[in-house]
């Protein structure tokens, strides 16, 4: 999820083909490969064929841009200014959990993910309204099969997904609940001094947790156009 590669079917991959002016099948092959990275050159990003957060903006489709855990760049960057937290451009744990805490506070749906209308609603420059409705699946994309998001670490596939996309609040609430609890029952004291104590994370957890209890469910959200992707694997 969140990038598009040689291999990979999809909405996305047609909508990317369209504004790189080949043809526009959603199958991303070697011609497709091979005019992005024409592409990335002439805009000086990394020439590496693959479609992230960076690529999609440049291109002028931020309406593709999906950020979560495992992803690193410029995109990653503005996002954890606007949200007040240490701007280093790598998605990890503490910009999931401020996303979260986002988003239950602007009654926006509780996944963790950062995409058009949570970055909308965080104000990163670029993302609208217009953005956030173009994310939505068109109807000549309805066609187009899905599959389980994958897991990703430095910009890279690594694993089918076992993250909190997609989860109800109640599940998502649950997990970290057992977390909480697991933190909390820990006797024996770290080999090495940690920022922070267990307890004070435990402490941090559970205030999400409850938080999240408390949140009102988001509406049903309108498909978006990363539920019509397959190839992953």
């Amino acid at each position: 999820m969140s990038i598009l590669k040689k291999g990979l079917k999809g909405a996305p991959v047609k909508r990317l083909q369209e504004k790189l002016g080949v043809a526009a099948d959603g199958d991303f092959g070697p011609g497709t490969e091979k005019a992005l990275k024409e592409f990335q050159k002439s805009k000086g990003l990394a020439v590496d064929g693959i479609a992230g957060p960076d690529t999609f903006t440049a291109i002028g489709l931020p309406e593709l841009v999906l950020l979560r855990r495992g992803l690193k760049g410029a995109q990653v960057r503005k996002l954890q200014e606007a949200l007040g937290i240490a701007a280093d451009g790598a998605f990890g744990p503490a910009t999931e959990k401020a996303v979260i805490e986002f988003q239950i506070r602007n009654g926006l749906e509780v996944d963790g993910l950062a995409g058009p209308e949570t970055l909308a609603k965080a104000g990163v420059a670029g993302f609208t309204a217009a953005t956030v409705a173009a994310a939505v699946v068109k109807a000549d994309e309805q066609h187009f099969e899905s599959e389980a998001m994958p897991e990703m670490k430095d910009n890279a596939v690594v694993s089918a997904s076992s993250s909190s996309a997609g989860k109800s609040v109640d599940q998502i609430a649950a997990e970290m609940k057992e977390t909480v609890q697991k933190l909390a029952a820990a006797s024996k004291p770290a080999a090495a001094p940690a920022a922070k104590s267990a307890e004070e994370v435990a402490a941090e957890m559970k205030a999400t947790v409850e938080a999240l209890a408390k949140a009102k469910p988001a509406p049903a959200p309108k498909q978006s156009v990363w539920g019509k992707v397959k190839g992953w694997f």
